[in-house]
């Protein structure tokens, strides 16, 4: 049995016990804490084609769920994550204890289209910019859209909302200069997240271009391609999720989206060092949708890539044991967790969003995006490489010089090239 499904059998926590078809949620251990996989972060039978989950884990430092007061120190902040990824002035270690630069780009909008409605994402977001100096919450940065026009219910498990948190606070960490809008979705069905995903490119044409973030997925099916269309609007560019398990998800994989995929920063003693694959991170070819140009047409790339689509196109920190902090008071599963620790492709659609906003370029389409990108991939002033580390089942791909299944061209160094 794979380690990581071996692991899950071992551990399995039942969220709620009192029926055989509750939701449940998964947790496991390793030597940073106990890692929480939420029921909205897991995938169903029967949802592919017709209900999407998250890519959230939660990492809860020495095993205890526990609410915490103040951001939980050694992880990942605005000022870390600005520090590693080259969007401010180089210092030395990037140590979360003690950088306090936090970026400073961002115009136009970055859009994330969630499920559910989160009461409290504008005053959880308040907070989380306080603590770390992003500038003060306005109207005029930030703002949450209904897709139907009428407020979405709640998550009864508060599991979307904690993903609507993680990806409004990466949102305007990484892009403070943007506007944030939240598109709610009335559920995870397709249905209502295709309704919000139209929403939410009008809303980013609207603004003279922007990004759209996705960080939910499920397993592909025959007739995806179908939805391309869903994914286009004039000077959107659009980002999705590849997913925490082995394997490809749509809409990550759709030749008008960009797969985003999850690498491990590595640090000694709070110092970064490097970072590698991570382990659980989603990737490899399409099942349905054949290779677009963009690949095709670059040898290196299409060398590896084959017939079929590629994914991810790049990464970024998504290892839950080197997390992100994120600020959400909305009860997950009844508890409040204030501060806590975040991992998983969910925090790199966000964040690689905002990185591209930042960029300032609003290429016309996400093809457009990504042609610029991949013809410019061998340019390591702009991409950091990944050549080191296995991910898929613990080692169903590798990294290694160049393009690859772990983590595509590389990690973010600034601006350039994006």
């Amino acid at each position: 049995m794979p380690k990581l499904k071996l692991a899950l059998a071992l551990t399995t926590w039942v969220g709620m016990a009192c029926a055989a078809d509750a939701p449940r949620e998964i947790s496991y251990r390793d030597a940073h804490g106990l890692i929480v996989i939420p029921a909205a972060s897991q995938a169903r039978p029967g949802d592919a084609g017709a209900r999407a989950h998250t890519n959230i884990r939660i990492l809860f430092p020495g095993y205890v769920r526990a609410a915490n007061s103040t951001p939980p120190a050694g992880y990942e902040t605005p000022a870390s994550l600005a520090c590693v990824y080259g969007f401010v002035a180089p210092v030395l270690g990037c140590n979360p204890a003690s950088v306090t630069a936090v970026a400073t780009g961002g115009s136009n909008v970055v859009v994330l289209v969630d499920a559910y409605d989160d009461p409290t994402a504008a005053s959880d977001l308040a907070v989380y910019s306080a603590q770390f100096g992003l500038p003060a919450i306005t109207n005029s940065n930030f703002q949450v859209v209904y897709a139907s026009g009428t407020k979405p219910p709640q998550d009864p498990l508060g599991a979307w909302e904690l993903e609507e948190s993680l990806d409004i606070e990466m949102a305007h960490a990484l892009a403070p200069g943007a506007k944030v809008i939240l598109v709610e979705a009335n559920s995870e069905n397709n249905s209502d997240l295709f309704t919000a995903e139209t929403v939410a490119a009008g809303l980013a044409t609207a603004a003279g271009g922007g990004v759209v973030s996705n960080s939910w997925g499920e397993y592909e099916f025959v007739g995806e391609t179908s939805y391309e269309k869903i994914f286009t609007g004039a000077h959107v560019v659009f980002i999705a999720s590849t997913g925490d398990e082995p394997g490809t998800l749509f809409p990550s994989v759709l030749q008008h989206v960009i797969g985003a995929g999850g690498t491990s920063i590595n640090r000694t003693a709070g110092t970064y060092i490097s970072q590698t694959t991570w382990d659980y991170a989603g990737g490899g070819s399409s099942l349905y949708v054949t290779v677009p140009s963009y690949q095709s047409g670059v040898k290196r790339i299409a060398k590896r890539v084959g017939a079929y689509r590629g994914v991810p196109d790049f990464a970024f920190d998504a290892n839950p044991d080197t997390g992100v902090v994120l600020y959400d008071t909305t009860p997950y599963f009844g508890q409040t967790l204030d501060w806590a620790v975040v991992g998983g492709t969910s925090v790199a659609a966000p964040s690689l969003a905002a990185t591209i906003n930042s960029a300032g370029r609003f290429a016309d389409s996400t093809v457009a995006e990504l042609t610029r990108v991949y013809r410019v991939s061998a340019r390591h002033v702009d991409w950091t490489d990944i050549t080191l580390g296995f991910c898929g089942s613990n080692g169903g791909a590798k990294a290694g010089r160049g393009y690859n299944f772990c983590t595509g061209i590389g990690v973010p160094n600034g601006y350039g090239g994006k």
